[in-house]
């Protein structure tokens, strides 16, 4: 009887403990200091050129680290996502003069005028009802921005005298670029109708990436796109020329979120404005730099990154 009664007093003591356990289990889950609470699945997606990539890292490591499953799907170019806020796509970064122009050429046709300006904040807020009738939020924009720049060789800028965009007005080139450029005020449409250079043919290569730039490299074509934080264009034999009648709107680097999702979890908003807070255009262009020219993994230098300001 006495062995009896220990063997029922050591399973109680057992017992207790596992359920001591599995309550500071409980407690770890509920206060976060177990690990990140599983919030839920997000489908993150955006464009593949290499600094949209970049920030589309960060976001992902935010996200994964605050308890999102997430799955990212990168583009060649915003058409093929802008539609699918709401649905299949529930973040993506992106450039508010950008979004707004595209949401504007979709809904009132590739001649609706520009409302966009070089101002981020009146820009945002002229495509205000465009972004809501698509289901979009911006949060809050970055200090960094990242307007398109284009690009001819140094030999080509030599022999034809050429420095700025202006210097090409009536010249006929062969354009390297984004498979959205066409039409685009800041892209095709802005070279023709306010430089009034005679684009004969876009080659779809991509924005600022290895084909584009080798494309102009072997005189495939005169001119390529790219961005103002390329850190590469030097190194490539490259010079950028000047936007002297000023086609490019404002490009603030901004989260753009499916506004459904956002009602759903709040605290996304907090999470990707510290990181619009963390970037400068100066800190942008050398993490371009690390990845276009020193070769560095993005997502490497995306989580150096978040660890450096504190993010992650």
């Amino acid at each position: 009887m006495s062995a009896r009664r220990i063997t029922v007093s050591a399973l109680l003591a057992v017992t207790s403990l596992l359920l001591a356990s599995c309550a500071g289990d409980d407690l770890e889950a509920e206060d976060g200091s177990g690990g990140a609470e599983d919030m839920g699945r997000v489908t993150l997606s955006g464009q593949s050129f290499d600094e949209a990539a970049l920030v589309a890292g960060m976001y992902q490591l935010l996200l994964e680290d605050a308890g999102y499953d997430v799955e990212s799907k990168l583009v060649t170019s915003r058409d093929q996502y802008i539609n699918e806020f709401g649905e299949s796509v529930d973040i993506a970064p992106e450039y508010v003069g950008g979004i707004v122009d595209l949401l504007n050429t979709m809904d009132n046709g590739a001649d609706a005028e520009p409302i966009t300006t070089p101002d981020g904040a009146e820009t945002a807020e002229a495509g205000q009802e465009l972004l809501d009738s698509h289901g979009i939020t911006l949060l809050e924009q970055s200090e960094a921005t990242d307007t398109n720049a284009f690009f001819v060789t140094q030999a080509y800028a030599d022999q034809n005298g050429v420095s700025k965009l202006s210097d090409l007005d009536g010249q006929s080139v062969v354009l390297a670029a984004a498979p959205d450029c066409k039409g685009r005020p800041d892209c095709e449409g802005g070279l023709t109708q306010t430089y009034g250079i005679k684009v004969t043919k876009i080659l779809p290569l991509g924005f600022g990436g290895a084909q584009t730039f080798e494309s102009v490299k072997s005189g495939e074509s005169q001119l390529g796109l790219t961005a103002t934080t390329d850190g590469s264009v030097s190194e490539q034999g490259m010079v950028l020329l000047e936007d002297d009648r000023q086609i490019q709107p404002a490009q603030n680097l901004v989260p753009a979120v499916s506004s459904d999702f956002l009602s759903d979890n709040p605290e996304v908003e907090d999470l990707l404005n510290g990181l619009m807070g963390e970037l400068t255009t100066e800190k942008l262009a050398e993490l371009n730099y690390q990845v276009t020219v020193e070769r560095q993994k993005a997502e490497d230098v995306a989580e150096q990154f978040l660890e450096d300001t504190g993010l992650l």
